[in-house]
């Protein structure tokens, strides 16, 4: 049984507009890391899950709406939990008709709450959307893989389609993708998503990344778990001593997009939002 199986997911809810921390459903990530053959207590990465929400609103004292876009960023530990992306939903649905004094009471609320439900510190950020106007829609760095000619028969994960180059020279380089999908362990349900693949090491066949990329197609996984297979089989092929950030994001489901990153270097990426996002 996957470990979502008892989650909200897949399921029919009804949707409360009133303050409900308990409908949040978290999931550990220990048994998903041991899965992938990982000692969560020596992680070969660094990395973060950060979360935006373009639907939280609340009612102001005075009973008038206010709405924001929420960033979060959850942290990797031995013992933190995912937060199933439904529940999730589910409680920030929650605020829409309860009164909170002013946006820090809301930031204070869900950074406890979320905090609490993932055993790790998640930190949070409220922007209204003035500010997200601003910021404006970014690219991804790097060279598209999306245009090469490549025939492509796979859509079953496979990670034996990883070639390096003949004789492969050291190189240094971002490459990125468009077509990565991937399904709901669950429902079933498409999770669309571009790629950035930063690397030092020998160079990687750019056909045979594609290839492997598009062999998601029908891999059922959640994105965190997607991302850091994608990191392992690139670590793998690429040996010892390489640097190397595997970044993707996921187009929103829901009014949430996840954007996992997952790299050999400590830090954070930035969080840009993309035209399909």
């Amino acid at each position: 049984m996957h470990p979502a199986e008892q989650s909200p997911l897949g399921k029919t809810s009804e949707y409360s507009g009133i303050y409900t921390p308990s409908l949040l459903y978290p999931i550990p990530r220990q048994p998903i890391w041991e899965g992938l053959g990982l000692d969560p207590q020596r992680l070969p990465f660094h990395g973060a899950d950060v979360w935006n929400s373009y639907e939280v609103s609340w009612l102001t004292p005075s009973g008038k709406p206010e709405v924001a876009v929420v960033e979060f960023v959850f942290p990797l530990t031995p013992s933190s939990r995912i937060v199933e992306s439904k529940s999730f939903k589910l409680y920030l649905n929650s605020f829409n008709q309860t009164v909170f004094s002013d946006r820090a009471e809301v930031l204070r609320t869900l950074e406890s709450d979320l905090s609490v439900t993932a055993q790790a510190p998640v930190l949070v950020r409220v922007q209204d959307t003035h500010r997200i106007q601003q910021l404006g829609i970014a690219r991804l760095p790097g060279e598209c893989l999306d245009d090469m000619d490549v025939r492509i028969s796979s859509y079953e994960y496979d990670p034996g389609l990883l070639r390096l180059l003949p004789g492969a020279r050291q190189v240094r380089e971002t490459l990125n993708s468009n077509l990565l999908k991937s399904n709901c362990p669950v429902t079933g349900q498409p999770d669309w998503a571009s790629v950035m693949i930063s690397y030092s090491g020998p160079a990687i066949d750019r056909a045979s990344l594609l290839r492997y990329l598009v062999s998601f197609r029908q891999h059922r996984d959640f994105h965190e778990q997607c991302v850091e297979r994608i990191f392992l089989d690139l670590q793998r092929l690429l040996g010892e001593g390489c640097e190397l950030s595997v970044h993707a994001r996921y187009l929103r489901r829901g009014g949430l997009d996840i954007n996992p990153w997952r790299s050999t270097q400590p830090g954070m990426p930035d969080n840009l939002r993309l035209a399909r996002q």
